[in-house]
């Protein structure tokens, strides 16, 4: 690869601006601005409907979004008439800034205010390229003719907010200013800073887009810094971050941003944007969440959003999105499994420390609408014994002994091996009962009968055996052992009962309960199974059974 063709093309400030590295983590949530329905919406193929733009904009209310950039109102009708809708029917609640976006150019940022008369509250965004690439590539223009298009556009937008009905704030983006060298991104915006000349109760939004990625996100960072250290009055500027994702790191720029500074965050939702997208909001929030951040949107039902996106952009948020993929809390691996439900557990016991500390589970799957039996144990060949079992016991309530979920565990990774799918838990449980429980061929108990006598049971067994039934007895010291020695009599063979466990499935009276046992046959053959019926010595009869059929009497 012809590495020659490229060099660095972005800056680095001029003075050292690395104050933020000595900060550990984000202490609050920044103002949120949702650009789904501008940048978000200009990068899908079928643009959202009016109809699905209102939809939408409800969605992003729900959420928690206090401002909203809702679009490009001179750029077609739909935009224009979407502002228009949602102003004229009162749809934005008071509480909620919307946002629209104009370029420097006078027809322009007219049209602009002609979509937004009588908005209650409306940012507006103007912007103008100011990098180098643009500013020879593209307009081929001097700095001081770029400077010129800000300050003509600054002063534009001040004299047509004062003569339009409606209250309105402004926001101004140095757009490509990964691109451009600091020093002039801060000399332009000082410029449009002093014509708004922002006030504590009329504060003025500084925007430093990420229009391209080109840098690591420590060099952003220290530009983030440079900047915030030398606006022209900073204590009533608010600095925002809108973060692309080019080389993948829009969420480390957006974090590192942060810690620089910044106060405000544009972004969509799952990254949705041009080229390789925003930053994902939901990410960066629930980042923030799980170092113990109140992010101040909800997401705590992610799975019900991603739907809802999917439904209106078309798009498809991908199985390994960070939080919100199908697959993200999902464990395949045995060990993981393992560690994952001995992780569960250990937080179910008295005296230890509350906070969230799972294996492999940054955050609780819960907290965010995911579910434990279906999202984090997913089963296929490469899936282990602990993994089984806790999927076996959080949704159907069978807590196995640890040697029988081993057992369990085999047969289940055979079939998912053999198959070559993954396993849903309905599937898993339909192994365990069909290879395991109440197994009644070649040998069935059809009844039983006890009496006592001197401290010694007799069982009277009703067997069918090969197609003939049977009736033995035998005597024990207990109603399972005389059933045993009955079994034995009839079989011609010996065995030993190694290990018995029972437990109830259900709560009443009626509850049923399960057994499960394992066996020693004379060749040293060792075999499971379980039983499970009302009656409690039933249920430990068909066990034994199970446990025969399976071992002594197995193919």
């Amino acid at each position: 690869m012809n590495t020659q063709k490229y060099q660095k093309n972005y800056f680095m400030p001029p003075a050292s601006c690395f104050d933020w590295t000595k900060k550990e983590n984000i202490e609050k949530a920044p103002i949120w601005c949702s650009v789904d329905l501008r940048d978000g919406n200009q990068a899908l193929v079928v643009p959202m409907s009016l109809e699905e733009k209102l939809s939408f904009f409800k969605t992003l209310v729900e959420i928690g979004f206090k401002e909203i950039e809702i679009g490009f109102p001179a750029a077609s009708e739909t935009e224009y008439e979407f502002c228009r809708a949602l102003i004229e029917k009162k749809l934005i609640p008071s509480d909620v800034k919307i946002q629209v976006l104009t370029q420097s150019r006078e027809h322009i940022i007219k049209k602009t205010f002609e979509a937004l008369e009588g908005a209650e509250n409306a940012i507006v965004h103007l912007y103008n390229s100011t990098s180098v690439a643009q500013r020879e590539q593209v307009f081929r223009k001097s700095k001081d003719e770029i400077m010129e298009i800000a300050v003509t556009g600054a002063k534009l937008l001040k004299e047509y907010a004062a003569n339009t009905k409606g209250n309105f704030s402004f926001e101004y983006s140095p757009e490509s200013f990964t691109g451009t060298e600091p020093e002039y991104a801060l000399e332009v915006c000082n410029e449009v800073l002093k014509i708004w000349d922002p006030t504590p109760e009329n504060k003025v939004i500084i925007n430093l887009p990420v229009t391209v990625q080109l840098s690591m996100p420590h060099v952003y960072a220290s530009q983030v810094e440079y900047m915030c250290d030398n606006l022209y009055k900073r204590e009533n500027v608010i600095v925002s971050l809108h973060p692309h994702n080019d080389r993948g790191c829009a969420v480390a720029d957006a974090e590192l941003g942060l810690l620089a500074g910044a106060d405000r965050i544009e972004g969509t939702l799952f990254g949705n944007g041009e080229r390789t997208g925003n930053v994902d909001i939901v990410t960066l929030a629930l980042n923030m969440f799980s170092h113990g951040v109140e992010p101040e949107l909800d997401f705590t039902d992610l799975p019900r959003l991603v739907k809802i996106y999917e439904q209106m952009t078309c798009m498809h948020v991908s199985d390994r999105q960070p939080y919100s993929g199908a697959l993200v809390f999902a464990a395949f691996s045995g060990s993981h499994q393992d560690a994952i439900a001995k992780g569960m557990k250990w937080r179910d016991e008295d005296g230890h420390d509350p906070h969230w500390s799972v294996p492999y589970l940054p955050i609780d799957p819960k907290d965010i609408g995911r579910q434990y039996d279906g999202d984090i144990i997913r089963i296929n060949s490469q899936s282990g014994k602990g993994g089984i079992g806790f999927l076996l016991e959080q949704k159907y309530g069978i807590s196995l002994p640890a040697k029988f979920r081993e057992v369990v565990g085999y047969a289940v990774k055979d079939v998912s091996d053999k198959q070559h799918r993954e396993l849903s838990p309905d599937d898993v449980y339909d192994i365990f009962r069909g290879q395991f429980v109440n197994v009644n061929s070649p040998l069935k108990v059809a009844d039983v009968h006890y009496t006592r006598s001197e401290g010694e049971f007799t069982a009277e067994v009703t067997a069918m055996y090969k197609g003939e039934k049977k009736v033995i007895s035998g005597v024990g010291n207990g109603r399972l052992n005389a059933v045993t020695n009955a079994l034995k009599a009839l079989l011609g063979v010996d065995f030993s009962v190694i290990s018995y466990s029972e437990q109830a499935l259900e709560q009443g009276s009626r509850s049923k309960a399960m057994s499960y046992i394992e066996i020693k046959a004379e060749d040293g053959t060792v075999a499971w199974g379980a039983g499970t019926h009302t009656d409690i010595i039933l249920s430990s009869v068909y066990a034994l059974t199970s446990a025969i059929n399976r071992g002594v009497l197995a193919d």
